[in-house]
């Protein structure tokens, strides 16, 4: 199994490719809007107590699904979500409480 995200960016991307996913050019816009749908899910899951690891529909298989087209859509657009995780975390530290607002 992959260990970093790097791993886990080619693994879902390579994935996604080999089902035929990007057999024609993606838009990014309907791939942003397809991890959106996940959240949707996620929230419904959570709503009606939908809870557990390895079942499917449940709040963490709609996170799961989630996690795993954000990380195809970064494979397919060359994106290095890692080395941007890194850096994002760093340039938070130096910001205020709450990065300055009130929620």
């Amino acid at each position: 199994m992959p260990q970093s995200i790097s791993q886990w960016v080619a693994e879902c991307h390579g994935n996604a490719k080999a089902k035929g996913f990007w057999d024609k050019e993606r838009n990014v816009g309907e791939m942003l809007m397809l991890i959106t749908s996940e959240l949707g899910e996620a929230i419904e899951a959570h709503r009606h107590g939908q809870f557990g690891l390895e079942k499917k529909d449940t709040f963490e298989d709609e996170l799961a699904d989630t996690a795993i087209r954000l990380f195809d859509m970064c494979g397919g657009l060359g994106i290095d979500l890692e080395k941007q995780i890194e850096w994002k975390m760093s340039f938070n530290k130096t910001r205020e409480k709450l990065h300055g607002k009130t929620y």
